[in-house]
C-alpha cells in the first residue's frame, strides 16, 4: 500500500479546520447505476487538492517552510498550496504549464502565489526533478507523495461513513495521487468496493499502460479537461495502480461536456472537466451496478468556457 490507515487518520486531524468535510449528493440522471457525487468542488479552493497540501504543510518543519514552498500544477494543487501557504505566512511559487487556463492562474495570484508559466515538457520535468531552476524552496509534489495521498485518502473515510454500502467509486486520474489515496483506504477497509480511474480520450496514459502491462507514453491533446491528462504515468504510480484499481474508464470530450451540463441542470453543480469525466464514466454504467460514487474533484473552470460547453443548443444525453 502506498499509505497506511494510521497515516490517513493523522491526516484527518491535520487538515481539520482547513479542508471541509464535503457532502455526498444523489445524482438523479438516468443511469444503469445509482450514482452519487462527492462534492470536492465545494472546498475553499474549489478542489480536493487542499487536503493534500494542508497535510504536507502540517507535517513539514517550520524551518523548511519558511524558505518557501514550490509546486508544479495546472491549477488546483497550485491553489491548494497557495491557500495553505498564505494561511501560515510563507511564500509559495507555482510552476504552471503554458496551457493552464487563465482562471486558475488568476486564482493562484489572488491567493498570493507567484506563478511561473513554462512549456509543457519543462513543467512536466518538475515532477521528475522535484525542483525548478533558480527557485530555492521546499517542493510539494502534486501526487507522488505519501502525505499528499494520505490527505486525499480522508475522502475515502468520509465516503464509508456517509455511504457504507457503496459498490464502486470512479475517480479522475491526473497523476494518480487522488485515485491511489482513496483506493489505498478502500482496499483496507472495504475491499469489495470496485475502484476505477476516469480519463479523457485525448490524454489517457493509464488505460494504455494497464492494457500493455507496463507504463506507456501516449499522445496528449490539450482541452477543457485540464485538471487531468498527460503523456505518461510515473512507474511507481503505475505499479500501485495495477494492484489497487479495477481499471480506467475513458470518456470522450463530448461525454464529459454532456456530464458537465447534466450536473449543472440536475444538481446545480459546477464541475470542471476532470470531474465531468468521472461523472460521465459513472453514469455510463461501466463501473457496474449498485451505488456508484463519482468524485467531483473540482469546479475550477472559466465561466465563459463553462457557458460555451453547457449553454443553449447543447443537449445532454443523460435524460
Amino acid at each position: 500500500m502506498p499509505i497506511t490507515l494510521a497515516q490517513v487518520d493523522e491526516a484527518r486531524a491535520n487538515i481539520a479546520g482547513v479542508a471541509l468535510r464535503t457532502p455526498l449528493a444523489r445524482c438523479f440522471a438516468d443511469s444503469p447505476s445509482e450514482v452519487w457525487l462527492k462534492l470536492e468542488n465545494l472546498q475553499p479552493v474549489g478542489a480536493f487538492k487542499i487536503r493534500g497540501a494542508a497535510n504536507v504543510m502540517a507535517r513539514t518543519s517550520r524551518h523548511l517552510l519558511e524558505r518557501g514552498v514550490l509546486t508544479a500544477s495546472a491549477g488546483n494543487m497550485a491553489q491548494g498550496v497557495a491557500f495553505c501557504a498564505r494561511r501560515i505566512g510563507v511564500p509559495a511559487t507555482i510552476v504552471a504549464p503554458d496551457t493552464a487556463p487563465a482562471t486558475k492562474i488568476d486564482a493562484v495570484k489572488r491567493l498570493g502565489g507567484r506563478v511561473i508559466q513554462a512549456p509543457f515538457a519543462e513543467w512536466w520535468r518538475c515532477f521528475e526533478t522535484r525542483s525548478y531552476p533558480g527557485v530555492e524552496a521546499t517542493f510539494i509534489h502534486a501526487f507522488d507523495d505519501a502525505d499528499v495521498m494520505a490527505g486525499n485518502g480522508t475522502i475515502a473515510l468520509e465516503l464509508l461513513e456517509d455511504l457504507p454500502d457503496l459498490d464502486a467509486v470512479v475517480i479522475p486520474w491526473g497523476g494518480g495521487g487522488l485515485s491511489l489515496g482513496i483506493a489505498a483506504v478502500l482496499r483496507q477497509l472495504a475491499p469489495r468496493v470496485r475502484i476505477f480511474a476516469a480519463e479523457v480520450a485525448t490524454a489517457a496514459p493509464l488505460a494504455a499502460s494497464l492494457a500493455a502491462g507496463e507504463p506507456r507514453t501516449v499522445d496528449y491533446t490539450p482541452s477543457f479537461v485540464d485538471g487531468i491528462g498527460s503523456k505518461m504515468v510515473f512507474r511507481n504510480m503505475f505499479e500501485h495502480a495495477q494492484r489497487l484499481l479495477d481499471g480506467s474508464l475513458v470518456v470522450t470530450l463530448e461525454e464529459a461536456a454532456d456530464a458537465m451540463r447534466m450536473a449543472a441542470e440536475r444538481n446545480r453543480i459546477i464541475a470542471e472537466g476532470a470531474s465531468a469525466c468521472a461523472i460521465a464514466a459513472a453514469l455510463s454504467g461501466r463501473a457496474g451496478s449498485g451505488k456508484v460514487v463519482a468524485i467531483v474533484s473540482g469546479g475550477n473552470i472559466d465561466l465563459d468556457k463553462f457557458s460555451q460547453l453547457t449553454g443553449p443548443g447543447r443537449r445532454t444525453t443523460f435524460i
